[in-house]
């Protein structure tokens, strides 16, 4: 057994041993479980927002518009978190606002992903003018900001979450291409893709079978910490009225339509901005807890 054999077999071991350790690992890192609990408990209310309302969020009741918190002055049991400028339970809208906006994260994450890592892997494996084009197009769509981007489309488009998932996208693959693209400029001159070719493997097969499975960890870090970027992105272009509109909820929408109220209806915009704040800050924990254990170079792990 030569040393590159050794050391291919050390490199999976290794890798097995991290992915059997994960829930140990998870346990006693107190950031990666908060981390964990906020998404955890951020997806289970988007998947079962329904069940957990205690209305409709579209209820109107002008009878209870502007009801404080429960335990302010004013307050009702009914309304825990008060009631917006119709009546409407702030509870309830967050709840259900929870779904759309991590469905615009995950979904605009997974197209951004998909087309950087298809491009980035290309542009690194064939190198030459293959890789000179990619990079220029993605400079390109690099420079385009996000939030004017986004003003334009939407205004000749139309706003709608498929619309705001297309618009993520295309303005955050050139991040994933040029990540993927720098992995690969190292994995194609590993001893196991210059095997693979002289064996005959295909360049399709190669990328696919050597070269994509090595640049996952990388990928699921910043796929990771690029889903709380998009929810904010999301809200940004929805506060501003240029996402996903009325009557659909999402935490976007109810910080614009508390914004004139932070005086004396502080709660209609402050717990929507409180459900924005923690989601994102325990997907970043768990994107933080998830770069160092998928590091290779973290000799602290197995």
């Amino acid at each position: 057994m030569n040393m590159e054999e050794k050391k291919a077999i050390q490199t999976v071991k290794r890798e097995r041993s991290v992915v059997y350790d994960i829930p140990c690992l998870l346990i006693r890192s107190p950031s990666g479980m908060l981390g964990f609990i906020i998404v955890a408990a951020a997806v289970f209310v988007a998947l079962f927002a329904d069940v957990l309302v205690p209305y409709s969020p579209d209820a109107i009741n002008l009878v209870a518009m502007t009801r404080p918190p429960a335990w302010s002055n004013g307050g009702s049991s009914a309304n825990l978190l008060g009631t917006d400028v119709l009546g409407r339970d702030i509870l309830a809208r967050i709840l259900v606002g929870s779904r759309i906006s991590l469905l615009v994260g995950v979904f605009s994450v997974a197209a951004a992903g998909f087309i950087g890592t298809i491009f980035g892997i290309v542009a690194g494996y064939y190198g030459s003018w293959v890789e000179t084009v990619i990079m220029r197009v993605t400079d390109a769509f690099h420079a385009i900001p996000l939030t004017l981007f986004g003003m334009v489309v939407l205004a000749v488009v139309g706003p709608g979450m498929i619309t705001m998932i297309v618009v993520i996208g295309i303005t955050t693959w050139p991040f994933y291409a040029r990540m993927i693209r720098s992995e690969v400029l190292s994995l194609k001159n590993q001893e196991y893709v210059k095997a693979a070719r002289t064996l005959g493997t295909s360049s399709v097969m190669t990328m696919l079978r050597h070269i994509l499975p090595n640049v996952m960890p990388s990928f699921i870090v910043v796929s990771t910490l690029s889903v709380a970027n998009s929810i904010l992105a999301e809200a940004t272009l929805s506060f501003l009225g240029l996402g996903i509109q009325p009557p659909l909820v999402t935490w976007g929408i109810m910080l614009a339509d508390g914004r004139n109220y932070i005086a004396t209806s502080w709660w209609i915009s402050t717990f929507p901005g409180i459900a924005l704040s923690t989601t994102v800050l325990g997907i970043m924990l768990l994107g933080n807890w998830l770069r160092d254990v998928l590091d290779p170079r973290n000799q602290g792990l197995g």
